[in-house]
């Protein structure tokens, strides 16, 4: 059984893994628990850097188009390897589609709650999200929580893994410094339909909200933070440690939170809008008009 599971080539561009297990008669699910790695290989690290600087450039590539990117680098995966590559890294297409990313079957459906609501003052609604970062040889995750509203930065928390326990707790600081929202959108991640994130958000009364099929705009905001930090600061420089790439964030998020103006925002910084609670005469008419489309 070993040696015929060794001739089984994962990133074989002519024959499916399934077809090739059917051939030598190894069970499918045998081969994958003993090629399941503990980590990521070099060659995969060096992928996904190319994956993330292609994704904050081309927003709209799905798996096709960055498996087609990674072999013009030389970097030679499959279509489904790379699609568990962007799963791990937290990336989507923003290309309309007919899924987002998916929920554990076993967790619970919530429901999608923005249509058609106005979103006029600050700590309505807050979106988060969870976002691959390059460091030394490997990469580290960032959570992330914006108010739409204003686009002001309400929290961030780096750490190792993509956990529901990271969520919580970023959720968590987050309330004690800034309060409680009234809701709290995000992706159809299994992070974010974990029950223990589930019962964080009912221990504060937050109203959860997922994000709909076919409605990528729902998270355009806390995307574009995303890209404009790997931008302005992740790429400039190699950073070796989390000690430093939190301080780069930290600089990041302060400079635009308070010093950083936007035309959107009448030409304010996120935090006059969210420290103010502007009432809806007062914003522009795109204020809310991607959250009530």
């Amino acid at each position: 059984m070993e040696s015929k599971k060794a001739l089984v080539d994962g990133e074989n561009p002519d024959t499916t893994v399934k077809r090739q297990c059917e051939l030598l008669g190894v069970p499918r699910s045998s081969y994958y628990a003993e090629a399941k790695p503990e980590g990521f290989t070099e060659e995969e690290e060096r992928a996904m850097r190319i994956m993330d600087a292609a994704h904050a450039e081309n927003s709209y590539y799905g798996a096709r188009s960055h498996m087609n990117n990674l072999a013009r680098n030389g970097v030679r995966f499959g279509r489904h390897h790379v699609a568990r590559l962007m799963e791990h890294m937290g990336t989507r297409s923003t290309a309309p589609q007919p899924k987002t990313s998916a929920p554990a079957k076993s967790h619970p459906e919530i429901p999608h709650l923005l249509r058609g609501l106005p979103v006029r003052h600050p700590n309505r609604v807050r979106a988060t999200d969870i976002t691959y970062v390059p460091l030394g040889r490997g990469h580290v995750c960032l959570s992330a929580i914006i108010d739409p509203f204003s686009r002001f930065v309400v929290g961030w928390r780096l750490h190792d893994a993509i956990e529901a326990a990271e969520a919580v707790i970023c959720m968590e600081a987050t309330v004690e410094r800034r309060g409680c929202p009234a809701m709290s959108n995000s992706d159809q991640g299994s992070t974010y339909t974990a029950q223990c994130y589930i019962d964080c958000l009912a221990r504060h009364d937050i109203r959860q909200s997922i994000d709909g099929a076919r409605r990528w705009a729902d998270s355009a905001y806390i995307e574009r933070r995303f890209r404009d930090l790997k931008h302005d600061c992740i790429y400039q420089t190699e950073h070796r440690n989390m000690r430093g790439l939190r301080h780069v964030i930290a600089e990041y998020a302060e400079k635009y939170n308070f010093r950083r103006v936007h035309s959107s925002l009448d030409y304010a910084t996120p935090a006059e809008w969210y420290f103010s609670g502007l009432n809806a005469v007062d914003f522009p008419e795109d204020k809310g008009m991607s959250l009530a489309a």
